[in-house]
């Protein structure tokens, strides 16, 4: 399979129109239709719906559209990885991440780095743990930051000294923005909103005990900022991490910690035994001799 048809096959996706598509890769547009029709005879599949003005993908269209994707990005990434000489350093290293109070430890070491090596660029991914690590298993990305806990196997990290607080999200009229703390018995009657990862949700169990099959759970969400959203309409407390919400206003959302307290802390991982790129064991060396 040719690299060249699987960028035509995604500037036509883009574009719904053979004809915008041909004008933006500079061929003609029956050039352009025998290529992708010569794809669909190679895969033995329809991967576009052709009718009207508009050309849309077929089911198998949409999953080439993923992979063509993630297979031009790694060609990007091999090329970055091996431009440049021994003497600069330049590429891009990428860094998933969820929405963490320690990514500002992550910004301090990002920081350092950058001083030392102003040519290599920082691509930030915010995804959950389940994304990002499927993604660096895939070479997508090279850095993880992950919450505890976490399956670490096949993964070697650093774990931050630094640990998240566990909070619920509310209005700040709210009656319990009065409160200092936030016990389970001011949580049972009310609209939760809990993280998506089960592990995680194991940690509340934990804290609600028995109760926890008592909770009344409005929502489930897989990243803190849409459930702060949700908490500031009055729809419901999220119950986790401080995350990105810790940086939102105060007359638009409030925190306040659990009691008794819980801690969770942060690992920073990457993949054991294979290759890395030169600017990826830099940053690699850069987390190791970090100290908070």
């Amino acid at each position: 399979m040719d690299l060249r048809v699987l960028r035509y096959f995604l500037t036509v996706a883009k574009e719904q129109s053979f004809t915008k598509a041909a004008e933006q890769l500079h061929i003609t547009q029956p050039t352009l239709s025998r290529q992708l029709a010569a794809l669909e005879e190679e895969l033995e599949t329809p991967l576009f719906k052709r009718g009207g003005h508009h050309i849309t993908l077929t089911d198998e269209g949409i999953l080439l559209k993923r992979r063509a994707l993630e297979i031009i990005d790694l060609e990007e990434r091999l090329i970055d990885e091996f431009k440049g000489n021994k003497e600069l350093i330049e590429g891009t290293i990428t860094i998933g991440c969820g929405e963490f109070a320690a990514v500002e430890t992550l910004a301090k070491i990002c920081k350092q780095f950058r001083q030392k090596y102003p040519m290599i660029q920082i691509a930030l991914h915010t995804a959950t743990a389940d994304i990002v690590s499927e993604m660096m298993n895939k070479g997508l990305v090279d850095i993880g930051m992950f919450l505890e806990p976490v399956d670490t196997e096949g993964f070697d990290y650093v774990r931050i000294k630094s640990s998240d607080h566990w909070v619920v999200g509310m209005c700040p009229d709210d009656p319990l923005a009065e409160k200092e703390y936030i016990t389970k018995e001011d949580l049972l009657e009310k609209p939760l909103i809990l993280p998506e990862r089960v592990n995680i949700q194991s940690e509340l169990a934990n804290w609600f005990g028995k109760d926890f099959k008592k909770l009344n759970i409005a929502f489930t969400s897989n990243l803190g900022t849409n459930a702060g959203v949700m908490a500031m309409y009055g729809l419901g407390y999220p119950v986790s991490i401080e995350g990105a919400p810790k940086y939102w206003r105060e007359d638009l959302l409030v925190q306040r910690k659990l009691s008794p307290e819980i801690k969770t802390s942060t690992v920073i991982a990457w993949r054991r035994h294979i290759p890395h790129s030169r600017a990826v064991n830099k940053f690699i060396d850069e987390v190791n001799a970090f100290e908070a």
